[in-house]
């Protein structure tokens, strides 16, 4: 049984039921199981994450097995989704991660005659376009009496929020330069002198070979952190050789490193740590703006363009009251990244304007914790709905 919570945390719901289905490699399950563990750890709620591959999460969370139908990590149940699973048992909340169906057998128990519902959820992707604030927290009927609530994380008061737990909060406020040093030499890391230090994790990009040739041919002097991941055929490619985690290579002004895959944890320091951060999908995407250092978002690429609106949508409220200049140089270079060319043309204004991106990170950052984290603003919904 669990026991009574502190005031302040109390909710009434004590169980809820997250399904994800991995997609895009370690965005979505990057965004459930963080969630998952801050509802527990400031909330004290049960839930049990139904995920369609464990695999994904082993990388995330060195606990984790690959391969148990279920295990208990960190507080949380984790328990294989398949072809197999039958859910016997809810909880008082159900949340359809990224707009993924649940079973027939959860349809089912929530149909069953004398079932009370749960609060059920569609947490939805993130975006910034202005049609989400309309949608968010909107019913939709889904027949026999039961109804689904879209649920919006943003980066406005009318949106969901975005995750932001509390011990990270408090972590990035401690960090400092010895924390930073340390961090980055048990990485093997020595960064180069006086070079800006760039952490690169990104989708295949046929921009990344101007990019390359334009740190190594230019005047100020680079050093790129590459984690494991879809990118590194192509920085293998430019360098002409393989390269594995631990392999230092220098070309004219360019340092490159490659690291090991790491914790979400480590990932947030790795953030911290580096001057301008490329990132892409939605989870270090989110990531990088609690890191208060400029970044650089590779967008998860949608066959009819759309993720191309869903770009211009952020830049255009992330840049909002900058210079015109900065706006300009800022729009340019990410927007080249994303179209696979240009990129290396678009660097030299980029790279002017990020003293001011780096200034105005920390006050991005502020707003955004200024509309309530999605963890808080999901318990105080089904809290309302509940009563």
């Amino acid at each position: 049984m669990l026991e009574r919570l502190p005031l302040e945390r109390e909710v009434t719901a004590r169980r809820w039921d997250v399904f994800c289905k991995v997609v895009d490699n370690f965005g979505d399950i990057g965004v459930c199981w963080r969630l998952a563990r801050q509802l527990h750890d400031e909330f004290g709620i049960h839930v049990v994450l139904w995920l369609d591959d464990p695999a994904s999460l082993a990388r995330l969370c060195p606990d984790a097995s690959a391969h148990a139908r279920t295990q208990w990590l960190h507080g949380v149940t984790v328990e294989r989704w398949d072809d197999a699973t039958v859910v016997d048992e809810l909880g008082e909340v159900l949340i359809e991660a990224f707009a993924c169906s649940v079973p027939a057998s959860v349809v089912a128990l929530m149909r069953a005659p004398q079932a009370t519902p749960p609060v059920w959820l569609n947490l939805e992707y993130l975006s910034a376009e202005q049609w989400v604030a309309g949608c968010h927290q909107l019913a939709s009927p889904q027949g026999h009496g039961l109804q689904k609530f879209f649920f919006f994380p943003g980066f406005t008061a009318e949106t969901g929020g975005l995750i932001a737990e509390r011990e990270m909060r408090a972590a990035r406020a401690g960090w400092g330069e010895h924390a930073r040093a340390h961090f980055l030499d048990s990485l093997g890391v020595q960064p180069r002198a006086g070079a800006l230090l760039t952490s690169l994790f990104a989708y295949e990009n046929d921009a990344l070979a101007e990019l390359l040739d334009a740190w190594a041919t230019g005047a100020a002097p680079m050093h790129c952190l590459v984690p494991e991941g879809r990118v590194l055929p192509q920085l293998q490619a430019w360098l002409g050789e393989a390269v594995t985690a631990g392999a230092t290579r220098e070309r004219g002004a360019l340092t490159i490193s490659v690291l090991p895959f790491v914790s979400q944890a480590d990932y947030d320091r790795l953030l911290w740590s580096c001057d301008l951060n490329f990132v892409r999908g939605e989870d270090s995407f989110v990531r990088a703006q609690w890191a208060r250092t400029p970044l650089v978002w590779h967008i998860y690429r949608q066959a009819d363009g759309a993720h191309l609106e869903k770009l211009d949508a952020w830049l255009a409220l992330y840049l909002a009251d900058l210079p015109a200049a900065t706006r300009a140089a800022a729009t340019a270079f990410i927007r080249a990244w994303n179209l696979g060319q240009g990129a290396g043309a678009a660097w030299p204004a980029f790279a002017a304007a990020l003293p001011q991106l780096r200034d105005y990170a920390g006050i991005w950052a502020e707003r955004l914790l200024a509309n309530g984290n999605l963890a808080d603003n999901l318990v105080n919904f089904v809290r309302a709905k509940l009563k």
